[in-house]
C-alpha cells in the first residue's frame, strides 16, 4: 500500500509542477524554460518564510505573490516584445532561468539549504504508515487542477483564454485583448511553478539549481500531454508511476530518467501523446 501511495504522491507533485508550464504553453504557444528558475524562486520564498521565523503555512502563498509579481514584470519587458518570434522567446526564457538561477546565488550564496515542514511525522492510513506532508501535496494538487479547471470554465477570463487558445487571431477579432490575456497567462504560469517550488522543498533542499531536474520532467509531461489539464494528469499518473516503480525495482538513477525515455518513445509511436485524436 505505501507504494500506491508513493505512485499517487509522486504524480501529485508532477502534476503541481507542471500545471504552470502546461498553462503558458497552451496560450503562448512557446516552452517557458524560465519555469525551472521559478521553481527556484518558490523554495528561497519558502526559506525565506523560515528564515522570518513564520509559520510554515505561510509559504505557498508567499512563494505564488512572488512569482506572479515577477512573471508580470518578465512578460512585460521580456517576453512581450518576443511574441512574433516564438524561438527567440525560448531561448530568451533559457536565459532567463540562468539569470533568475545567479541571481539567487549573489543573494542566498550556493550553500544547500533547507526549509521548515509545515508538518511532520506519519499517518496511518489503510494499513500503511505514510508521510503526512505527501498526503497534504495530493489535496494540494487537486486543489490547484480545481481551481484552474474553475478558472478556465467558470470565468469570463477563463473563456477569453478557451478562445485565444482555440484562435488568437479570430479571438481579437472579436474584441478580446490577447495581450492582457497573455500577460495574465504568464503570470499564473509563473505564480504556480513558484508556488511548486515551495511546496516541495520540505521533501528535499533548496539550491540555486533545485529547479532543473523538474524542468526537464514537466516538459516533458508537458509534450505529452498537449494542452488538456485530464491529458495532463493521466501523463503524471503513467509516466511518474513508471518512475516509482522503476527506482524501487531497478535503480534509482535509473529511475530519475524514466520519464524523459518514455516520454520520448511515446511521441515517437503516438505523436499526441495522451491528447485525444
Amino acid at each position: 500500500m505505501a507504494q500506491v501511495f508513493d505512485v499517487i504522491t509522486t504524480a501529485a507533485i508532477l502534476y503541481a509542477v507542471a500545471a504552470g508550464l502546461l498553462i503558458v504553453f497552451g496560450v503562448m504557444k512557446i516552452i517557458n524554460f524560465a519555469h525551472g528558475g521559478f521553481l527556484t524562486v518558490g523554495g528561497y520564498s519558502a526559506l525565506l518564510v523560515t528564515q522570518l521565523g513564520l509559520n510554515p503555512w505561510w509559504s505557498p502563498a508567499f512563494a505564488f505573490a512572488i512569482g506572479f509579481l515577477c512573471g508580470m514584470i518578465i512578460e512585460r519587458l521580456v517576453v512581450r516584445p518576443l511574441y512574433a518570434r516564438p524561438l527567440d522567446a525560448i531561448l530568451a526564457t533559457w536565459g532567463l532561468g540562468i539569470i533568475l538561477g545567479q541571481l539567487i546565488t549573489l543573494a542566498f550564496g550556493r550553500e544547500v539549504q533547507f526549509v521548515r515542514s509545515p508538518v511532520s511525522g506519519a499517518i496511518d492510513l489503510l494499513g500503511a504508515s505514510y508521510s503526512q506532508y505527501r498526503l497534504i501535496l495530493v489535496i494540494a494538487a487537486v486543489a490547484v487542477a480545481l481551481a484552474l479547471g474553475l478558472l478556465l470554465n467558470g470565468t469570463r477570463l477563463g473563456l477569453q483564454t478557451r478562445a485565444v487558445i482555440m484562435n488568437e487571431s479570430l479571438a481579437r477579432g472579436l474584441g478580446i485583448n490577447s495581450g492582457l490575456v497573455r500577460l495574465l497567462t504568464f503570470s499564473l504560469g509563473s505564480a504556480l511553478a513558484s508556488l511548486a517550488g515551495a511546496l516541495i522543498t520540505p521533501l528535499s533542499s533548496v539550491d540555486p539549481n533545485m529547479g532543473v531536474p523538474w524542468l526537464v520532467n514537466a516538459f516533458m509531461l508537458v509534450l505529452v500531454s498537449g494542452v488538456s489539464q485530464l491529458s495532463l494528469g493521466l501523463a503524471c499518473l503513467v509516466l511518474g508511476g513508471a518512475q516509482v516503480l522503476v527506482s524501487t525495482y531497478a535503480n534509482p538513477v535509473l529511475g530519475g530518467l524514466t520519464i524523459v525515455v518514455l516520454a520520448a518513445v511515446l511521441l515517437r509511436l503516438r505523436p499526441q501523446g495522451f491528447a485525444r485524436e
